[in-house]
């Protein structure tokens, strides 16, 4: 089967949709610029991976940074973003795989991370994140699952193994950082969508994170973690 020729499942995945509308002008200038010194005739593998290098490192992981609004999670939206939290970036990415032709849905899974810091753990008050996003790709039709939530500096200052997706293997979030001690512990998995459920993401949201929707009132969340998380909070001059 030829790269042109995708299986039934991952065709599915290739077109715009709501959230995820990858035929913006924003979604199409992100992807300019994250593929701007590559070759023309660049494999979509190749593009697959500097699309999952932007979107890690060129927006920033701010878990304090989010929005209770549903469209402000259309990909056109988040594009601009300085910073935000795991969901906008795989909807992010997603769209910007469709933009350029590879098969791309947006999935959700529980995670129970073991390295949260004592300010968001008050806020959420438990480790257990629900429906954090990942992005579920078709290179060759074979799938391939990451999340580009982490940036490396972020990685670096936790000091857990940053995610690197080759595009030969998955690359999700690992179970031991670099010390050996626990980090993320994958509990179950919700399954991928055309389309991100934003309405139900959100319910959900609400009523397992009531501080957490109380902070997005109160504004809180226009600042994210600066002056209130220096876990989360952006590195000044190389200072960690």
């Amino acid at each position: 089967m030829s790269e042109t020729e995708l299986s039934e499942e991952a065709a599915r995945y290739v077109s715009p949709a709501y959230y995820i509308d990858s035929d913006s002008m924003e979604v199409q200038a992100f992807v300019m610029g994250a593929l701007r010194n590559m070759s023309p005739d660049a494999s979509k593998k190749d593009k697959a991976i500097r699309l999952f290098e932007a979107v890690r490192d060129d927006i920033r992981y701010d878990p304090y940074k989010f929005e209770m609004n549903a469209d402000a999670y259309r990909a056109s939206m988040i594009a601009g973003m300085e910073a935000t939290y795991c969901v906008p970036k795989a909807i992010l990415l997603t769209a910007c795989l469709r933009a350029v032709g590879v098969p791309a849905a947006v999935g959700f899974a529980d995670v129970r991370n073991h390295l949260t810091t004592p300010k968001l753990l008050e806020l959420m008050e438990t480790d257990l994140f629900i429906n954090h996003g990942y992005v579920q790709l078709w290179l060759d039709n074979k799938p391939y699952k990451v999340t580009p939530a982490f940036n490396m500096d972020l990685c670096t200052r936790f000091g857990v193994k940053p995610l690197v997706f080759d595009g030969e293997s998955d690359a999700l979030f690992h179970e031991f950082d670099m010390n050996d001690q626990r980090h993320m512990e994958y509990v179950s998995d919700h399954g991928v969508h055309q389309d991100a459920p934003m309405e139900d993401f959100l319910r959900t949201f609400k009523e397992n994170y009531p501080k957490l929707e109380t902070f997005n009132n109160e504004g809180m969340t226009k600042r994210g973690a600066e002056g209130f998380d220096k876990g989360f909070a952006q590195s000044k001059g190389g200072e960690i």
